[in-house]
Formats: structure tokens, sequence, C-alpha cells
């Protein structure tokens, strides 16, 4: 028998036969689709999540970004904006978020700076809402990008004056070749790797821990934020196809399940382009490894959710295992002495 999910959901769907963007709101169990048109637009919300209730509420999202820059932040916006109308107090977006280029060269010169339009017009949004927004990875500009041309893959937290607050550049690149399963892919060939992990950010939901998609893969990285306080932990992704199914929600309960915080991953869906398409199914999981939301493998939209930090206070008290966790001299001492 399946656990229910003591957590309130609401799901956003855009119907593809009308322009009316409808919120329901329900009790789940293990799994809960969200599904929706990308082009489909948004017009009203008819409720939002209670008003009453003592817990913030996220917002997390799939999209189907292309190398159309204008098109993806109108895309986004409407998912922003109707996530906001529903309740939520931060909204994630995912890896990719402003584009998915065609070609090594398509994806540098689509590129920019932090302080250029898309970003500028991200922070506006923000303040415009009152809302947080999770956005990763961009494609920012290298430091040295007049001479090298290279990019960093960046996760940007924006608070809701419309202040960047917090930037971490993925450390750990995708260069992986699967000749049996059609992936082949070389982040490195253009991306400088981030230099040190971020402290998690303090946020209208909890402390927030921050990584990018095939961070996800490290948990070390996820350890690490933990002991420096995360309740939350973010992985932005666009994963392929092929290690989507193999490995996207395992990997994301386990992460969950040995940190016992929240596990929140928005996610890029369907096709991009003829080279390129992604795994979809955005996630979230609570700190016992339930997964409380998913928005399925073909379809943009998301989901919201209460975060109940007492839950992760309960889980981490009844099942103490970060107390029994030895120091990180301990694992490393395999043929040492005693």
């Amino acid at each position: 028998m399946k656990n229910v999910v003591l957590a309130c959901l609401v799901v956003v769907q855009f119907g593809a036969a009308n322009t009316t963007c409808s919120l329901r709101r329900t009790r789940v169990k293990h799994l809960l689709d969200c599904h929706s048109s990308w082009g489909s637009s948004c017009i009203g919300v008819h409720q939002r999540m209670s008003s009453s209730s003592p817990h913030p509420v996220a917002a997390v999202c799939q999209v189907t970004a292309t190398p159309d820059k204008e098109a993806n932040f109108t895309a986004c916006k409407r998912l922003v904006q109707a996530s906001k109308e529903g309740g939520a107090s931060m909204v994630f977006l995912p890896e990719g978020f402003d584009y998915i280029g065609s070609s090594r060269e398509e994806t540098l010169n689509l590129s920019e700076r932090l302080t250029g339009d898309i970003i500028s017009r991200y922070t506006l949004l923000a303040k415009k809402l009152s809302v947080w927004l999770s956005l990763g990875g961009f494609h920012e500009r290298g430091h040295d990008w007049e001479t090298d041309r290279r990019i960093y893959n960046s996760h940007i937290i924006i608070n809701e004056k419309g202040d960047i607050v917090s930037v971490y550049r993925k450390s750990h690149l995708f260069d992986v070749e699967l000749p049996g399963r059609g992936v082949s892919l070389k982040e490195s060939a253009f991306t400088i790797p981030g230099s040190s992990l971020i402290p998690p950010v303090q946020t209208p939901i909890g402390k927030v821990g921050l990584g990018i998609c095939y961070d996800l893969r490290f948990p070390e990285l996820s350890l690490a934020l933990l002991r420096q306080g995360a309740e939350i932990l973010t992985y932005p992704s666009a994963f392929t196809v092929a290690t989507g199914a193999a490995h996207w929600e395992v990997l994301l309960r386990a992460r969950a399940i040995e940190t016992q915080c929240f596990v929140l991953a928005a996610a890029q869906v369907g096709s991009h382009h003829e080279k390129r398409s992604s795994y979809g199914h955005a996630l979230a999981v609570d700190p016992w490894g339930v997964v409380m939301g998913d928005c399925g493998g073909e379809n943009t939209g998301m989901v919201l959710l209460e975060i109940d930090l007492e839950k992760l206070r309960d889980t981490q008290r009844n099942m103490p295992v970060q107390q029994h966790r030895r120091d990180t001299s301990f694992y490393y001492s395999l043929g040492g002495k005693d």
C-alpha cells in the first residue's frame, strides 16, 4: 500500500482547449502529474492555496525551452505569474530556462552577462510580483569572455525586491558518451566549472542549498550543504531522456533520504530542437523520500506545494542520522590503523 503524502498540493493546468488556468487542490498519493500546454495562455486562477495555511508555498516548474529566448521568457513569465496567483512565495525554474541552443556556437552567441537583458527582466518580474525566484542554470558569459568565449552554468537566486542574493556556478560538468543510449554531451568544451559551493540561502520557504543537474550525482555536495544548514536542496535540471528514465527519481529520492531534506527539482521536458530532448518529471520529494509531486514526462506546467519544515525536524529527530554520522576523516580511513 503506497504512503499518502501528508501535504497539500495544488496542480496548475494550462488547458490546450481553452485559455483558462485552473487549480486543483487535493491530498495525493505517491505520484501526481501536472499536465499543460506550453503554448496556451493563462488568464486567471480560480483558487489558491489556503491563505490560512501556516506553511509557505513553493512552485516547481517544468518547461520546454528552445533557442528562442523571447518565447522562453514569455512562457516562463506566465508560469511565474500563475505560481504567484496560486500562493507561491518562491518559484523554481529549470536549467536552461533562458534557452537551449542547437549548437555550441548558437549556445555561446545567445549567452549574456548577469547584468544583461534576460536577468534584468527577471529581477523586475520578481520585484513586480514580490516573489522569490530560483533560476538555474543561466548561460552566463565568463569573466574572460572576450578572449576565451567560455561561459558558466549559473544558478541565480533573486529575492522579492528584485535583488540577486546568490549565484552558484555549476561545479560538476556533464561530459558523457553513452553510444548505446544516444547520449553525447561535452559541457566542458565551452563551460567553466564553478570554483566553490555557495552557502544555503535563507528564503521564505527555508534555507535553500543550490546545485544544478549533474551535481545531483555527487552526494558529497548535498552533505556539504546540509552541514551548512540546508533544509531544501534544489537541482534545476535538463536530464536526457535516457539518463532520466534510469536515474532521475532514484537520485532525487536518495539525496532527500540521506540528508533528510526536502528536494525540489524543476525540469526541462520534451523536444528543444531536432538534436535534443529532455526527460521532464519535475519532482518534489519530502525528507522521508516520498515523492510529493511529479509533472510527468510530456507536458509543461508546475506543482505548488506547502513546505512544512516541522516535518523535516520530525524526520531528523526520530531518525537522527546526522548525529550518527562519523567525522569525515573516518570515511577515508580504510587501510589505516584503528
